[in-house]
């Protein structure tokens, strides 16, 4: 090679190391330049009572139209669509107010939504073998005429699609320290952070996602409940810091939103879980028949809720929804099969353990994470 080739050759070396040089050096004054951040060993509580108190009237409507709907649980007894939609619509705050457009079509469509599924079905009686027209009573269940509980779609749809999608549609405002609690509060903990759903240990326990996320987690500081707790505290302090410490915020945020998202996908795992071993079991009978019909309704809800909420505030795609909700022979754009499950259990049940999997390759869950998510921490630990 010619001795100008060489010349060449080295020079651009040294320009690309320069270069490299300077950006290496850019990247240190960056990380350099970002404040550090104390971060307290607790949650201020000061403002939190006076700043969720706006919400309370949305958590006892919700609470409200749970109530309502699980009336028709009761042998005989009927739901109208009418007491459901106006328990949904009705208030200054309404539930619909907060909840997805999508979810709301599912919810109040008329014929075939949730509420009016669940009013046609309440006052009959229903058997997964022998399925009457319209669904009904089964074992303390209310079924719709496919196996599915009307009464979970609007009662865990609602954790993802109204409670989470409110949550996430404050960031959006004037992000303050009081912003930080109402959400803390639509997650349903409280500064004190007790890990733990058990009534009979704390007057306030843990409630919503918050209860849910205390159950798979095995108080050791590192599971979901921890990592949730952590990023409110960091999330606080650094609105307490100002503007400086914004990367603090945004990183808290994603966080919280993230372990948000997983405890519910860990809860999915786990109710399938459940459901797996009652459909397995060798003493089948109507009543686990009828349970596991109730626990794969409320692992559709848990799931579906999320359908259409911005990709920006979750992880998981509507796609992937779609074809979980498939699995579970429950699609989001037509008439479910749910019913399979316990008159075909032999050819369906091993289509809950590819749910899981496909759950577990969304959000990378370790093999030995799901088989923890078997448990309820809280029960079993007593706390």
């Amino acid at each position: 090679m010619s001795k100008p080739y060489h010349i060449r050759r080295f020079a651009i070396l040294i320009v690309a190391g320069i270069a490299l040089l300077v950006t290496s050096c850019k990247k240190d004054e960056v990380e350099s330049l970002k404040p550090s951040l104390a971060i307290p060993l607790v949650y201020d509580s000061t403002g939190f009572s006076y700043n969720s108190e706006p919400l309370k009237p949305l958590i006892q409507q919700y609470t409200n139209l749970i109530q309502e709907a699980e009336k028709g649980r009761q042998t005989g007894t009927y739901v109208s669509e009418e007491t459901l939609n106006a328990a949904f619509t009705q208030g200054n705050f309404s539930l619909q107010s907060a909840t997805t457009p999508y979810y709301t079509s599912q919810l109040r469509a008329q014929n075939n939504g949730f509420f009016a599924e669940l009013s046609k079905a309440s006052g009959g009686n229903f058997y997964p073998f022998d399925r009457s027209w319209e669904g009904g009573v089964y074992r303390g269940y209310l079924f719709d005429e496919y196996g599915l509980e009307m009464g979970q779609m609007i009662e865990k749809g609602m954790y993802g699609a109204t409670l989470y999608n409110y949550a996430v549609s404050l960031i959006h405002g004037t992000f303050t320290t009081a912003t930080a609690d109402q959400i803390l509060f639509l997650y349903g903990s409280n500064p004190k952070f007790f890990n733990s759903d058990n009534s009979k240990f704390y007057s306030n326990p843990d409630k919503l996602m918050a209860a849910y996320a205390a159950q798979r987690d095995d108080a050791t500081g590192t599971g979901l409940y921890s990592q949730i707790r952590l990023a409110f505290i960091t999330l606080q302090a650094a609105l307490k810091g100002g503007e400086d410490y914004n990367e603090y915020r945004d990183e808290a945020l994603a966080a919280i939103k993230l372990n948000w998202e997983k405890t519910n996908a860990a809860t999915v795992i786990h109710i399938l879980q459940e459901a797996t071993a009652l459909l397995n079991a060798t003493d089948q009978d109507d009543q686990k028949r009828a349970e596991s019909l109730h626990l794969i309704s409320e692992a559709i809800g848990f799931l579906h809720g999320w359908r259409t909420i911005d990709i920006t505030n979750k992880t998981i795609t509507d796609a992937q929804i779609d074809d979980i909700l498939v699995v579970l022979k429950a699609p989001y754009n037509r008439s479910s099969a749910v019913y399979r499950f316990v008159t075909n259990s032999a050819e369906e049940a091993p289509k809950l353990k590819e749910a899981i999997g496909k759950i577990q390759a969304v959000y990378g869950f370790t093999n030995d994470e799901v088989e923890s998510f078997r448990h309820n921490y809280v029960a079993e630990q007593g706390r």
